[in-house]
């Protein structure tokens, strides 16, 4: 044991520690979660929906929420605040990745985003065309078709428009590319802004004025640079968007190739690997909890909303972010609220039982630094394969359960501060199933912490430290 934390500690320590403080993922990390008033405000939307709307006709034959008074004005106004969260959730994320990124720099924030959001969206398909060979048209429906600025005939009809933004390319479809085009036009507005290409002006104008006007020519040069670059793609590939683009070629793959269960238990691990060593790991890990397993969470959302459990089940991921908080983060990274559990039931040392006790409220809430960094967990050798081995094997639990219809795909955000039962209920649709999904797996949970619980009971808090220290 002493070998292998060594070595760890030794190759893998030393990278977890750049990455953990690499300013390009800290921002995209940072970007993540200030996307959250805005996803947790459309998740609690899309819940009450879910609870007044979709739950009800399992068990009551008839039900149609969308007819009864009162009931039927919060559905509407959910779907209100569905619009303006969920539904762009791509738009708000790339501004905050924008803004954070010139945070990190240290240059005008809100150019930032605002350079972020502009080029981005520049490359979005803002025409439709399409036609409907085969039609039966009367005189009257082609004069109101053609009147539109539509093209009818008596047998067919080709639409045309201009001025559209899908939502299809600002929800989670827009995260990529945000990614890719966000950063580069952001750091072409950073580098020159360091640079200090700007427009000055005297000392006597307000400084809100001179910020903007300093980032004036960065800005320009910034959109330019990807206005051509559009253009230039637009020439080599003339049937897609950059958008569509990405979306077929990178990011469907990606999103498949996180659907495995080998990719899904490799994450888990190294986000306990990192703990184990101090490092928060799923800050560390945010690109991939965040930009690929959420990603696959916002569309699950918004399949849930548009077209209930059915259409996530035939449409929707299999595992997305909202997964481990249910499945295997119970009382936080580690399901460290079983641990609680084992110490209380049976350890005798009275250093484990005191930090216990404390942690047993933050836990419920899954908090769980009083228990990492108390007891400690991080750096204990004696607790290391079970802190690594209890989340992989209950993620497991819960994977395979979905896997084979046993529970239905989380589908909805929960807050991660959500007690774990409650949790798992509310994540997928209010799915019964669910919670006693998550019961299984803190009971196998419990079953594999317990017994290095009870040979903890050996060992003497004083040596215990000692090792610590030699680690």
């Amino acid at each position: 044991m002493e070998k292998l934390t060594s070595w760890l500690e030794k190759y893998i320590l030393p990278i977890a520690s750049k990455m953990g403080a690499q300013k390009h993922l800290v921002a995209l990390r940072d970007a993540f979660i200030g996307t959250l008033p805005a996803t947790m405000a459309g998740s609690v939307a899309v819940m009450l929906n879910a609870i007044l709307r979709d739950l009800p006709p399992d068990f009551i034959e008839g039900y149609d929420g969308t007819t009864i008074p009162v009931i039927s004005q919060i559905i509407t106004i959910n779907g209100y605040v569905w619009n303006g969260t969920l539904a762009i959730a791509g738009l708000i994320f790339v501004f905050s990745w924008g803004y954070n990124l010139a945070r990190a720099y240290k240059v005008n924030e809100l150019a930032g985003g605002i350079v972020s959001t502009a080029a981005s969206i520049a490359g979005i398909q803002f025409s439709f065309s399409g036609a409907v060979e085969g039609l039966s048209l009367d005189q009257a429906s082609m004069d109101v078709l053609n009147e539109a600025g539509w093209e009818a005939t008596t047998d067919s009809l080709t639409a045309n428009g201009w001025g559209w933004l899908p939502l299809s390319n600002l929800d989670g479809n827009f995260f990529f590319t945000a990614m890719i085009i966000g950063f580069v036009s952001t750091m072409i507005y950073i580098k020159l802004m360091e640079a200090d290409i700007t427009i000055k002006l005297p000392d006597s104008v307000p400084p809100a004025v001179s910020k903007a006007f300093a980032a004036i020519i960065p800005a320009t040069v910034a959109l330019y640079a990807i206005a051509i670059f559009y253009w230039v793609f637009s020439l080599i590939v003339p049937d897609l968007t950059f958008l569509d683009w990405l979306q077929e070629t990178v990011a469907l793959p990606l999103l498949g190739l996180s659907q495995g269960f080998g990719a899904v238990a490799i994450t888990t691990l190294f986000v306990q690997l990192f703990w184990f060593f101090g490092i928060h790991g799923p800050n560390v890990l945010a690109p991939i909890l965040e930009g690929v397993f959420g990603i696959a969470q916002l569309e699950n959302v918004n399949l849930f909303q548009n077209g209930g459990m059915k259409a996530v089940i035939d449409e929707g991921y299999l595992w997305v972010r909202g997964s481990f908080d249910a499945y295997s983060w119970f009382g936080g990274s580690g399901g460290t609220l079983v641990l609680v559990l084992a110490i209380l039931l049976f350890s005798k040392r009275e250093d484990y039982l005191t930090v216990a006790k404390l942690s047993v409220g933050p836990g419920i809430f899954n908090i769980n630094e009083p228990m990492l960094f108390g007891m400690p967990v991080v750096l204990n050798a004696m607790l290391f394969v079970p802190f690594l081995i209890a989340p992989v094997i209950s993620v497991a639990i819960g994977y395979f359960a979905t896997y084979f219809g046993l529970v239905n795909p989380v589908s909805v955000q929960v807050a991660w501060v959500t007690p774990p039962f409650l949790m798992s209920f509310l994540a997928t649709g209010a799915d019964w199933r669910a919670p006693i999904v998550t019961l299984v797996a803190m009971i196998v949970s419990f079953a594999i912490w317990t017994p290095f619980v009870i040979a903890a009971n050996k060992m003497e808090a004083t040596s215990l430290e000692e090792a610590s220290e030699d680690l």
